[in-house]
């Protein structure tokens, strides 16, 4: 009756041994270390990197305690902080400037618990300490830079089909056109639907006047918005690389803002200059190069000779890195067009070629300046330059196939995740729309400490608390409801783990609660299992009945407590949603320790016994009876 089938044991055994390898690394504590991240946005972090700094610190006979990639950075553990100066010091010398060389610290453990993912939690802002931004993202600026881009697209477009006209201006969100009779407004109006879809247009006559408002339909603004806003975000994560910080938080927050905060980090006026950075954009034509014999650039003695140091005179030697390799350019000091003429960039899909592209918008004056340089340039390359602190850094350069107007296509042997970077790229040369920190506050790292210490402490003395009630009031059922308790901690800790959440202090608090509202579900069961023993049932019978009497209520109570917990993770942010996931998760951590745990241990307590005259449950009132029936209820089987 009371007995669960082996493999149910087995279940969950192995699933208390993954809470506890995945718990694990949250109680060894940190280590000096250093964390390398690129300082271009070329760059990128790869095993090839990971060698390349094993091989630097191995040659100064540098001792390390672990070297691991982890997301965009690679990080290097070391015994103590005398190392770690003299580590950061040697990488640094040797990467030079395209990549940043931070301190850092990192988790103490195990290198098998690192090798199977066991990482700890990270610890948000109110715990480490750091700087915390909230900035507001002007959506109408951004609306407005579409609108004025496309009155020099459309200008130019009805230049270049001879249609005559008045004037093009822009009132608020819309583009007036004006013309002098019918005929001209109705030709430009098919020109235009034809090569901008994303418009809605329609016709005026006002004064004698014959117009055309074209305005943006909805999705299209929705989708400039969008666009805006990653725009941004991968400016300042590109941005916010130089600082080294271990685990930088930049992430959308509503429809138009975007949290970023920055742990560790406790100049304010240096992250504020850093974020508000300006970069800027440039295509340049390439005069030689020495990959492509097929092109009309090919030629690798200019290549040799510039690499000599005799570098022609109008040009500039620069380097463009693709995928391993770094690849000489010899490039064209004349600036064909800036970024200020580029309107949109996005990854896109060549059904034709079958292969990932990226599509690329440019202004009206952008559009005749490519036109007129691309007429002549057929099969020569033309680099795109990312230039930031004055620093210019080839990011492609790809081979003119034909005649460039306002839009055209990058391709070339592109994956899909490295379409949606380049895309990003050209974008990311400054922000797509202005922001501004509408809020703005620093957390020390002492405060940092000393929540995390009250926040332990609350959550020790109440889970403390509650196992002294329940060991008291329920006997050796409360110790068996204090050990599925702790177990949920530990599957509730080993989840966060895993899904490499940042504990804030709401979470703590969501730990604490979690704690206290846990338990209850064990109460109903002890509840029933006694109620079933003050009706006569056998402690068998009644063992099994609380059990499974007691599951519909605390599986109705914890639902309502679950759909309260969604609704905050869904409408709330920042704080308010980390508490939802540390509640939520809380609970269905609760429910499967509290039923399929404890009645576990219960099952190998007291389930091979054939006569089992008690159990240790606590005092149990008989119907009519004025005294409880002994410490042990017991029911005798004949």
């Amino acid at each position: 009756m009371n007995r669960y089938p082996l493999w149910i044991n087995l279940l969950i055994g192995f699933t208390m041994l993954i809470g506890v390898v995945y718990t694990l690394p949250n109680f060894f504590g940190e280590v000096p270390a250093i964390q390398v991240s690129p300082a271009k946005s070329t760059q990128k972090v790869d095993a090839e990197l990971q060698q390349r700094v094993e091989a630097v610190l191995k040659t100064a006979n540098i001792a390390t305690d672990g070297v691991f990639l982890e997301a965009a950075s690679l990080k290097v553990r070391f015994a103590d902080t005398d190392t770690q100066l003299k580590a950061k010091d040697t990488v640094q010398k040797d990467l030079g400037e395209d990549f940043v060389v931070a301190l850092n610290l990192v988790s103490r453990s195990p290198r098998f618990l690192t090798a199977i993912g066991a990482l700890p939690m990270y610890l948000g802002l109110d715990l480490r300490g750091g700087v915390h931004f909230l900035l507001q993202v002007d959506m109408a600026s951004a609306l407005t830079k579409k609108v004025d881009g496309l009155i020099s697209s459309v200008r130019a477009l009805l230049r270049d089909k001879r249609i005559s006209y008045g004037s093009i201006n822009r009132e608020n969100l819309n583009l007036v056109l004006k013309f002098r009779d019918a005929d001209s407004r109705n030709k430009a109006r098919k020109e235009i639907e034809t090569t901008n879809p994303d418009l809605a247009i329609n016709e005026q006559e006002q004064g004698g006047e014959y117009r055309l408002v074209a305005s943006l339909k909805p999705e299209e603004q929705k989708r400039t918005q969008d666009l805006a806003l990653q725009q941004n975000i991968a400016t300042l994560r590109n941005r916010v690389n130089e600082l080294g910080v271990a685990e930088p938080i930049i992430q959308q927050q509503g429809a138009d803002r975007i949290v970023v905060q920055l742990p560790g980090v406790q100049d304010t006026a240096r992250a504020k200059e850093l974020l508000g950075r300006t970069a800027s954009l440039e295509l340049r034509l390439v005069e030689a190069h020495a990959s492509d014999p097929s092109g009309r650039d090919y030629d690798p003695k200019k290549i040799d000779d510039a690499l000599k140091g005799n570098v022609p005179f109008g040009t500039e030697l620069m380097i463009e890195r693709r995928g391993k390799a770094n690849e000489p350019l010899l490039l064209s000091k004349n600036v064909i067009i800036t970024g200020e003429r580029l309107t949109n960039a996005a990854p896109s899909f060549d059904q034709q070629n079958n292969e990932p592209i990226v599509s690329v918008e440019l202004d009206g004056q952008g559009a005749r300046i490519m036109r007129d340089t691309t007429r002549e340039a057929v099969k020569r390359r033309m680099a795109v330059l990312l230039i930031e602190k004055g620093k210019p850094e080839v990011i492609t350069a790809p081979v003119i196939q034909s005649e460039l107007g306002a839009r055209f296509q990058i391709s070339g042997r592109m994956t899909t995740r490295e379409a949606n970077d380049l895309a990003l790229l050209l974008r990311a040369g400054s922000l797509a729309a202005p922001m501004d920190i509408i809020e703005e506050r620093t957390v020390g790292p002492s405060l940092g400490a000393d929540n995390i210490k009250i926040g332990f402490h609350s959550t020790w003395i109440g889970f403390t608390a509650i196992a002294i009630f329940m060991i008291v009031y329920y006997q050796m059922f409360g110790v068996i409801s204090v050990i599925a308790l702790a177990v949920n901690v530990l599957f509730l800790v080993s989840l966060l783990s895993m899904l490499q959440a940042t504990l804030t202090l709401p979470g703590m608090a969501g730990i604490a609660l979690t704690v206290g509202m846990a338990i209850d579900a064990n109460v109903l069961i002890n509840e029933r299992i006694r109620e079933e023993l003050r009706n006569g049932n056998t402690p068998q019978a009644a063992i099994h009945a609380g059990y499974e009497r007691a599951w519909g209520t605390i599986l109705d109570s914890n639902i309502t407590t679950l759909i309260g917990g969604l609704a905050l993770f869904a409408f709330g942010s920042g704080p308010v949603k980390g508490f939802a996931v540390v509640l939520c998760l809380g609970i269905l951590t609760s429910i499967y320790s509290a039923v399929m745990v404890s009645r576990s241990i219960v099952n190998l307590f007291y389930g091979n016994r054939r006569r089992l005259e008690s159990v240790s449950i606590g005092s149990v009132w008989k119907a009519g009876a004025e005294k409880p029936v002994g410490r042990k209820a017991s029911m005798s089987k004949g």
